[in-house]
């Protein structure tokens, strides 16, 4: 899986950083700091997910409390509908 770069993205994270990979980002206007991402799925993962209809998420806290998250498969459900 891979983060992909999207028509809304106004944001790159960890550009200069070569320990992450560059995540394409679009920072959502509002008080709550929403960043929403897409990725790529192989066609490997892409059968694994057809077949197990599991998705597993990893998130690095640096020991600070977890943020609230959520995965979709539309970005309307993430960002709002777009024109």
């Amino acid at each position: 899986m891979e983060p992909i770069e999207f028509p809304e993205q106004n944001a790159l994270f960890a550009a200069n950083q070569p320990e992450y990979l560059p995540l394409p980002g679009f920072k959502v206007p509002g008080p709550d700091g929403i960043v929403v991402s897409c990725w790529r799925l192989s066609y490997r993962e892409r059968f694994r997910l057809l077949f197990t209809g599991k998705v597993w998420l990893g998130l690095m806290t640096f020991g600070k409390p977890l943020t609230p998250s959520r995965l979709s498969t539309k970005k309307e459900d993430l960002i709002g509908a777009i024109d």
